[in-house]
């Protein structure tokens, strides 16, 4: 059952990217002034032994379309995790988020659509779109830092136990960081985190964290380890996951 889902899962990523490979082709010929990124990150931890056994695969795939004054970005993750057969973990997000006016310093806008749904944080679906600003202060494609803010509402179904869920919305400030620096052509650091607070609950937060350190083989595959944090005060569910394996990244 296991590598079946598996399998099933990787089949939707491999078929997702043909299918953005195609819309490229498609699209590229009518501006030169266009570029795009397509990425593939495969990492995970297996342990087996005699009395027990643990897996644990961490995918991403990710899409980007940007030209001088505009940037459209496609992110999908799925997370899955057994120990001693059984489920740990279960957790896919995707999201869409756009920039405006994006410049190599100074302020831009932005925009965000996103789905999420965790087994190990108790999240069944959850839904949030919001717009804000963002301030860069320094970007030249090998190294990059920038915050950003802004309003998102949120509609969400949680599980609070096995037979009972909840559904609530709330309006959230959305509060983000994100970072890369490059050592040389071969070492690459980067990391996104995120604070949202609820308005309409004081006790209701969201904090998301997801650090990476990648070497480099040649132009387009890396060696790579990944670190994710995730903190749901609404459901009192965190993780903590460390996983290693391949980063593929194509610019054209």
């Amino acid at each position: 059952m296991f590598y079946f889902t598996f399998a099933t899962a990787m089949g939707k990523y491999w078929i997702t990217t043909a299918f953005l490979l195609l819309f490229v082709q498609a699209f590229a010929q009518f501006t030169d002034s266009t570029h795009y990124y397509l990425g593939f990150t495969g990492t995970g931890n297996i342990n087996k032994t005699n009395t027990a056994d643990s897996y644990l695969l961490n995918n991403g795939l990710k899409f980007g379309v940007r030209d001088r004054k505009v940037s459209l970005n496609f992110n999908n993750s799925w997370l899955f995790g057994k120990q001693d057969q059984k489920l740990t973990n279960n957790d896919y997000t995707t999201s869409l988020d756009f920039n405006l006016n994006q410049k190599k310093t100074g302020f831009y806008y932005w925009g965000l659509g996103n789905y999420t749904t965790s087994y190990s944080l108790k999240i069944i679906n959850q839904m949030q779109t919001g717009l804000g600003f963002a301030y860069t202060f320094f970007d030249d494609g090998k190294n990059q830092l920038n915050l950003s803010n802004g309003i998102l509402y949120e509609a969400s179904k949680i599980r609070l136990s096995d037979t009972t869920s909840e559904s609530y919305q709330t309006y959230r400030n959305s509060l983000r960081l994100y970072f890369k620096f490059s050592l040389g052509n071969a070492v690459v650091i980067d990391g996104i985190g995120f604070l949202q607070n609820s308005l309409n609950y004081k006790e209701d937060y969201i904090i998301r964290t997801s650090s990476s350190l990648s070497f480099k083989i040649n132009r387009w595959l890396s060696l790579n380890t990944n670190i994710k944090y995730n903190d749901i005060a609404k459901t009192d569910r965190q993780n903590l996951l460390l996983s290693y394996g391949f980063k593929a990244d194509l610019y054209f």
